[in-house]
């Protein structure tokens, strides 16, 4: 099958665009970049996490968890070592807990395979539990300075709009391709910086809900979706699966002071967290008794 390329733009001019948004991206990330706590100590322990934690979270909500968390678990032999409910503790209220639990079973493998030093190597990092190509790209570029693209959904969607790109971003050789476009273009003395300028960009000006502020983007002279006005068109995504639906009965069980909780498989959706007993039905009266 051969690669997609996008609508509307040939291989040259789109290589033209790629080629002109790095200086201007920069600058302008200088002048408005957000001041976060990862961003102004960006040891590597401290960026892994961070993008851990970012994944599918609003940076508002991150930064009293990450606070809190780096207070109690500042390295990573001390994630290493942390109890599971402690650790699921800490993370409570962010979701998606698979992410603490795969952050403390990569720190355990940084721990014993590479002598509690966190790798700089890509190809490394891509090795260790619960770490893709975005977050390796992010740890590697902004922590150790590598010229490896980080690819996320803002990624996708301000490169979707700068090309005119109909590619179905949720593709995961998309993904790939968009990828390989960057890491040429990316300069070497500042891919950090690029990277978390394109994340910039698209949380702040080009926006996922409502009208990009296409007046504050520093490729307002050259974004096609800009010129043209087509923004509502990009990026192009497939539409998600209908969620199941299950019936459930939950039961809460309880005397004056005391309510019954049990613990979930260790394995499966919301592993290893406390819930009220449940039966998996809509049951009667009767049926519960």
């Amino acid at each position: 099958m051969k690669q997609q390329t996008p609508r509307n733009i040939e291989v040259q001019r789109k290589q033209e665009l790629l080629n002109r948004i790095a200086p201007g991206l920069l600058t302008w990330y200088d002048k408005s970049r957000r001041s976060l706590p990862w961003r102004e100590e960006p040891t590597p322990y401290r960026v892994w996490v961070s993008e851990i934690m970012l994944q599918q979270t609003r940076v508002e909500a991150v930064k009293p968890y990450f606070a809190r968390f780096m207070e109690r678990l500042p390295d990573i032999e001390a994630l290493a070592e942390v109890d599971d409910d402690e650790l699921l503790k800490l993370w409570e209220g962010l979701g998606y807990y698979s992410r603490a639990r795969n952050l403390k079973a990569a720190a355990q493998q940084i721990v014993t395979e590479y002598g509690g030093e966190m790798p700089s190597d890509y190809r490394e990092l891509l090795k260790l539990k619960g770490i893709g190509s975005y977050t390796a790209g992010a740890v590697s570029s902004i922590a150790f300075k590598q010229p490896n693209p980080a690819v996320d959904g803002n990624v996708l969607r301000v490169i979707a709009r700068l090309l005119e790109d109909n590619s179905d971003i949720s593709d995961q050789s998309v993904k790939k391709r968009v990828e390989d476009d960057l890491r040429p273009v990316m300069p070497k003395d500042r891919p950090g910086d690029f990277n978390q300028a394109l994340m910039e960009l698209g949380a702040t000006v080009c926006l996922p809900n409502g009208a990009p502020k296409c007046s504050n983007c520093p490729w307002q002279e050259f974004c096609l979706v800009g010129l043209h006005g087509t923004w509502q068109q990009y990026p192009q995504k497939a539409a998600k699966k209908a969620r199941t639906i299950e019936d459930k009965t939950i039961l809460v069980i309880r005397t004056s002071r005391q309510v019954v909780l049990r613990k979930r498989p260790k394995r499966g959706l919301l592993a290893g967290l406390y819930e009220f007993p449940a039966m998996d039905k809509k049951a009667s009266l009767e049926e519960v008794r």
